[in-house]
C-alpha cells in the first residue's frame, strides 16, 4: 500500500487549500482513511476520518472548516480546508487502514498501518 499526499502550500488566514491523498495498491473502496497533522513541537493529531462507506468525523478543532472526502474511482482521498487559521500550520499526513476502526479510537495513530508522506501547510497571519 503507498499512499501519496499532496497539495500542501502557503496561504492566508482565512483562505482555504484541498489536499489529495492517492492511495495506490489497494483497492481504495476497502479501505478507511484518516488525516492527521504535526506541528513543531507537538504530537501528531487527528483531524479527520472517512470510513469505507463515507461516513465521516472531524476532530473539534477543525469541524464545520475541514471535510474530507474520498473518490474510490480515482482512489483518492481529500481534505477540504476552508477558513484557515495560522494554528492549522502543520505537516499533513494521509493514513491508511484495511476496513474501519471504531469511532472511538481512529484519532489514535497507533491504529493505523500505512501513511503517506506528509504535505506542508502553512497559514500566515
Amino acid at each position: 500500500v503507498q499512499l501519496q499526499a499532496s497539495g500542501g502550500g502557503l496561504v492566508q488566514a482565512g483562505g482555504s487549500l484541498r489536499l489529495s491523498c492517492v492511495v495506490s495498491g489497494v483497492t481504495l473502496g476497502n479501505y478507511a482513511i484518516a488525516w492527521f497533522r504535526q506541528a513543531p513541537g507537538k504530537e501528531r493529531e487527528g483531524m479527520a476520518y472517512i470510513r469505507t462507506l463515507g461516513s465521516r468525523y472531524y476532530a473539534e478543532s477543525v469541524k464545520g472548516r475541514f471535510t474530507i472526502s474520498r473518490d474510490n474511482a480515482k482512489s483518492t482521498v481529500y481534505l477540504q480546508m476552508n477558513s484557515l487559521r495560522p494554528e492549522d500550520t502543520a505537516v499533513y499526513y494521509c493514513a491508511a487502514r484495511g476496513g474501519n476502526i471504531i469511532v472511538g479510537r481512529w484519532a489514535d495513530d497507533n491504529m493505523w498501518n500505512y501513511w503517506g508522506q506528509g504535505t506542508q501547510v502553512t497559514v500566515s497571519s
